[in-house]
């Protein structure tokens, strides 16, 4: 166990594998070269700094005892594009280095310069991240079109005749029906009458009509 509180600067090698894989020795080359190797059995959807060992290399760079972290892909340190930007970008700025063996990358030169590769990796980095940000978004939304249309939004199935009947039995809806059934008012017009939304209308009108449906079909 390294000592948090000298004044050495370490060179560590980070390795994780999968609980499935359960052998690092791919990610070990030449370890004799590092002043610490720390590996990590557990999933990749684990935040760095939440895994056992991830958390040593945290309390390394909040010591200031961590020279460079060197690490065999950037997959090893992040679950996904936003997390590998975080921690290069932190410790870049930290003047930490840290060297990826496959591809060859680091963030910081010998002479103390920022890497020049290294800043054209953290802006495609940045652009995948927003990509994957929006197709996250995407897919949420996608997500959420289907299950309105089957009723399930929000956890309850709206077309249950059961949850329709609770909802029409409220004072608000009985008003709205009660409008509706005029005959005489646009939906706007109700929705301002009684101040609610239009959509809430449109709700109590489509409930309603589900309701005549299903008598008509007993």
């Amino acid at each position: 166990m390294y000592h948090l509180y000298n004044d050495i600067k370490m060179i560590v090698l980070y390795t994780r594998v999968s609980t499935l894989e359960q052998n690092p020795d791919r990610q070990l080359t030449n370890s004799k070269d590092y002043d610490y190797t720390l590996t990590d059995y557990c999933s990749g959807s684990i935040p760095l700094y939440e895994r056992p060992k991830g958390s040593e290399v945290k309390k390394m760079i909040d010591s200031g005892t961590l020279k460079k972290l060197v690490i065999h892909d950037v997959t090893r340190i992040g679950r996904n594009t936003l997390d590998v930007l975080s921690i290069w970008t932190d410790l870049t700025h930290r003047g930490i280095v840290i060297e990826c063996k496959n591809p060859t990358l680091r963030n910081i030169n010998e002479d103390g310069t920022v890497d020049k590769f290294s800043e054209l990796m953290l802006s495609i980095l940045s652009t995948m991240s927003q990509f994957e940000k929006s197709l996250i978004r995407e897919r949420q939304m996608e997500g959420i079109k289907i299950r309105k249309e089957k009723g399930l939004y929000g956890g309850r199935r709206i077309g249950t005749t059961d949850t329709t009947e609770r909802f029409l039995k409220k004072k608000k809806s009985q008003d709205i029906l009660n409008y509706l059934n005029k005959g005489t008012y646009s939906y706007d017009e109700i929705s301002k009458i009684l101040s609610v939304s239009t959509t809430t209308v449109t709700k109590v009108k489509k409930m309603s009509q589900m309701v005549k449906e299903s008598s008509n079909n007993v």
